[in-house]
């Protein structure tokens, strides 16, 4: 019998280029659980160090990644960032010795509003100046106030304090007029009623505004005229408030253009029972000549001087109701009395203004601030003789 040759149970030989590729698959095997490993013992290395980034990588034999930190914001970034109006917002910041108070949001285009009164043990504020240098100088042209509407650079501004001795401020013995008109009229001859020294001619009046916008006169606001009665604030001899009683028509149409181009502060007092519209200006402010009492009361006089105290309070609030304002009144017909005082602190108001000739010092009394009143047929030559 022929025998077969029996079969061999060894599988054959994988060909070279098999090995190789099995060879390849090891490989990258072995590498990727390397990686897996070197993630698992980072995150083990995290997890130990509370999630420290810097940790970790030292943990691991790494180099450390900085993580990026965001710049603080500047007081005055982070009270921009709060602007109703960011267009036209702008952060005006104080500096100077002894200077506290933090910055300020106003408005460009609009008068600067509650620029702060510093107080230093010693000395006497001397006001707000745009650079170190005009502080130091203080020349009165360049004295930053609220009669100026509000400018910035990129939205930011920073004013910079003055100030001097009390002995100056008390040597100075700045007098202060607040002028008075009322109505105002087109005719050189004037207005033919009972009220014809009330109606200034109005070329009168433009000719008295030239002069005091050449002579470049400062126009306190009536926050630093209260600070000045307290001996708090310095305001130079060349200073002046413009005011004008009952915001009469002539007053808004002949008067208003006139102030409004030669960049003039005036106070308009509005009997609010009768007006309740905005400023006709960006320069005249609106203040109260109160609600309902510019009228006569029992005895013929004004209804100030015949209401209590807490009934001429609670008119003076429905007028600041309208005005968005409390700093000073205007007597009606200028009648006042103890009781009209009373009534007018009571309603939270600091100041006064009667109808009484003289000028505010320091010292005189915030409810009876006197006036320099302009009659129909006062020329400019008049109104040097009173204001210099």
């Amino acid at each position: 019998m022929t025998g077969a040759s029996p079969t061999s149970s060894r599988p054959p030989r994988p060909s070279p280029a098999v090995i190789r590729r099995r060879r390849l698959v090891v490989g990258l095997i072995v590498v990727l659980a390397i990686a897996l490993v070197a993630v698992l013992a980072t995150i083990a290395v995290r997890a130990f160090s509370g999630g420290d980034p810097k940790a970790a990588a030292i943990g691991t034999g790494g180099t450390p990644t900085p993580t990026p930190t965001s710049t603080p914001l500047t007081p005055a970034e982070q009270l921009l960032k709060t602007a109703a109006d960011p267009a036209k917002a702008c952060a005006v910041s104080f500096s100077g010795e002894g200077v506290t108070q933090a910055p300020m949001l106003q408005t460009e285009g609009v008068l600067y509003t509650g620029l702060p009164i510093p107080e230093r043990a010693g000395a006497v504020f001397a006001g707000w100046y745009p650079t170190p240098e005009t502080a130091t100088s203080q020349v009165q042209t360049d004295r930053v106030n609220g009669s100026q509407l509000a400018a910035c650079t990129d939205h930011r501004r920073t004013l910079y304090a003055a100030w001097t001795t009390p002995e100056q401020n008390v040597a100075t013995a700045a007098k202060i007029p607040i002028l008075m008109y009322h109505q105002f009229t087109t005719k050189p001859e004037g207005e033919d009623n009972w009220l014809r020294n009330n109606y200034v001619y109005i070329e009168d009046f433009k000719a008295q505004m030239d002069y005091v916008a050449a002579q470049k006169f400062y126009l306190p606001t009536w926050d630093e005229l209260n600070a000045f009665i307290d001996g708090k604030l310095f305001l130079p001899q060349h200073s002046l408030i413009i005011t004008d009683d009952d915001a009469d028509p002539t007053w808004l149409q002949l008067a208003v253009p006139v102030v409004t181009e030669r960049k003039l502060l005036t106070t308009s007092f509005v009997i609010t029972g009768e007006r309740k519209d905005g400023s006709p200006s960006p320069y005249v402010l609106q203040r109260s000549h109160t609600n309902d009492m510019h009228r006569a009361g029992d005895n013929g006089k004004g209804r100030m001087v015949n209401l209590s105290a807490d009934e001429v309070a609670a008119d003076l609030e429905e007028s600041a109701k309208v005005l968005g304002a409390k700093e000073v009144i205007a007597y009606p017909y200028g009648h006042y009395n103890a009781t009209a005082e009373e009534g007018v602190t009571k309603a939270g108001f600091l100041l006064a203004r009667t109808i009484e000739h003289g000028y505010v010092k320091i010292g005189t009394h915030k409810l009876e601030l006197p006036v320099i009143r302009i009659n129909y047929g006062d020329t400019v030559q008049g109104l040097k003789e009173n204001i210099g």
